[in-house]
Order: structure tokens, then C-alpha cells, then sequence
């Protein structure tokens, strides 16, 4: 039986996740507030993110920037800018 929750990432109800996918406060909050859909759209701009910045999700700090992000997307409605190009500091 699917869960219906209030998805504040997508502000509607949703289905919910079938079970808790990332440790801690921060995945209750994720559990009990993000949809599988908004999940889904998180899990395709990780990968991006994960391939545009070579990052290795065995290292601690990439592990943090990944989980910055993913809160800036689902809870602060921040999009992932992913293009390729850092403009080079003045």
C-alpha cells in the first residue's frame, strides 16, 4: 500500500517513499516530506552533479557537497546549475 504525503518540494500530495533512503534527521525529513517523484528528480541531478564534478561518493567532502545540495534542491527550491562551465574568478 502506497504512502500519501504533502510533498514540500513539489507542494501537493504525493506518494511517499516506501521506507527511510538516507540516514539521520535529515532523512526522516526527507521520508516524511519529499515524494518518490521529487526523489527521482533529486537522483537524476545527483548523477549529473556526480559526473559534471568527477565526484567519488566514497570521499567524505564530496559526500557533504552531494548532501548540501540535494537539501538546497528539495527544501530551499535552489535548481542544480549544471553546465559544464565555472567562469573563471575575477
Amino acid at each position: 500500500m502506497s504512502r500519501i504525503i504533502f510533498c514540500t518540494f513539489l507542494q501537493r500530495e504525493a506518494e511517499g517513499q516506501d521506507f527511510q533512503l538516507y540516514p539521520g534527521e535529515l532523512g526522516k525529513k526527507i521520508f516524511n516530506e519529499i515524494s518518490k517523484e521529487a526523489w527521482s528528480q533529486w537522483m537524476s541531478k545527483q548523477t549529473m552533479l556526480i559526473n559534471e564534478k568527477k565526484l567519488n561518493t566514497m570521499n567524505v567532502d564530496d559526500r557533504k557537497l552531494l548532501e548540501q545540495e540535494m537539501e538546497k534542491f528539495l527544501f530551499q527550491g535552489h535548481d542544480i546549475k549544471i553546465d559544464g562551465y565555472t567562469p573563471p574568478e575575477e
